[in-house]
């Protein structure tokens, strides 16, 4: 298997078959009345569809083989553990714009506004999940 493309695809199937399986430990309820495991059960036959599609998509796109660079994993991860340790002990303002400043640097080009816009895009989100679906994040 040394087609990224088909790579991806698999691992994002893993993903949402771990994630799906996992969520049916959790009452499902109906449409009309959703129980906690309905979320990330559509969430992950969404992902489910996107690996599919792009399973298929690589079969017919040009192959590009797997190449693995050990300094962005080790950003991505140092970032990932910053951004735990901030949130939980600072708040998670900080440890979300610290997550994408810090891998940023994995990038192949670093771009501050970039950073800036997703960073925002992110803070939005995680506001909107803590006001409009009452999640206890500690954003302040």
């Amino acid at each position: 298997m040394n087609n990224i493309n088909l790579v991806r695809g698999v691992v994002l199937i893993g993903v949402a078959l771990i994630f799906g399986i996992g969520s049916l430990n959790y009452q499902i309820g109906h449409f009309s009345r959703f129980g906690p495991g309905m979320f990330p059960l559509i969430v992950s036959c969404l992902l489910f569809f996107i690996g599919l599609i792009t399973v298929v998509r690589a079969r017919f796109v040009k192959a590009e083989a797997v190449s693995y660079n050990m300094k962005n994993i080790i950003l991505v991860l140092l970032g990932l553990c910053g951004f735990a340790l901030i949130s939980q002990h600072l708040n998670m303002i900080v440890g979300i714009v610290f997550l994408v400043f810090f891998t940023g640097f994995a990038g192949k080009s670093y771009s501050v506004m970039r950073n800036v816009k997703i960073a925002a895009g992110l803070l939005a989100v995680a506001f909107a999940f803590q006001k409009l679906l009452g999640l206890n994040l500690p954003l302040l």
